[in-house]
């Protein structure tokens, strides 16, 4: 069951951290000086802490790529090696182990931009009871923007932690998370969304 945490104020909603993209291959293009990882790693305990669940959310392939078309511009590079092969087993598709995910949490396999695309991820949040999505992950104006616009299609709350995301763009990353995300979401920093968890705890009602 996820936890009921009010994230906007007066009202209570059941969240889950996403953590998307957050893989290998992905990692050693955008983690730059490793302070991505620590952000994202204390958003991880954070929610840990309060008992919030912890989806991870990674993109990967069958041997030979049939989920790829070749009208799609972005993972017909995949299917023909240009970007790597992206198969289930890669090294390059497995989380990165700073994040240290633990067995019982849950690891959503996509097959497009979207962590709702080709993935098991609405049947999850539905049986979790989840309403509300806190988004992190690579990149900033990949996977987080094109899952928060269906997350908001579906109507799910949404805030995303802007520094526990990342793009090869800094100029992009800046101009979604100040001016297009907050149309659709709550964009809060790691330090003020761990602190809204503090405090909750401190006032007994995690749990």
């Amino acid at each position: 069951m996820a936890v009921a945490f009010p994230f906007v104020a007066d009202s209570l909603v059941d969240a889950a951290l996403l953590v998307m993209d957050v893989q290998r291959g992905v990692v050693d293009r955008y983690a730059g000086d490793g302070t991505l990882l620590d952000h994202l790693r204390r958003a991880v305990d954070a929610a840990r802490s309060v008992g919030l669940p912890v989806v991870f959310v990674r993109v990967a392939f069958r041997p030979g790529h049939p989920e790829v078309s070749s009208r799609n511009r972005t993972f017909a590079r995949i299917a023909t090696g240009e970007q790597g092969a992206f198969g289930e087993g890669d090294e390059a598709t497995q989380l990165h182990p700073a994040l240290d995910p633990r067995p019982e949490e849950p690891v959503v396999v996509k097959k497009r931009v979207s962590a709702f695309a080709g993935s098991d991820l609405e049947v999850l949040l539905r049986s979790l009871r989840v309403t509300h999505l806190v988004l992190t992950g690579i990149a900033t104006s990949g996977v987080v923007l094109s899952t928060l616009r269906e997350a908001a299609d579906r109507d799910y709350q949404l805030t995303v932690l802007h520094d526990a995301c990342a793009d090869a763009d800094a100029e992009v990353h800046r101009v979604l998370t100040e001016k297009v995300f907050p149309r659709q979401a709550e964009v809060l920093s790691v330090a003020e969304w761990t602190s809204h968890m503090a405090s909750r705890a401190a006032g007994g009602n995690a749990g």
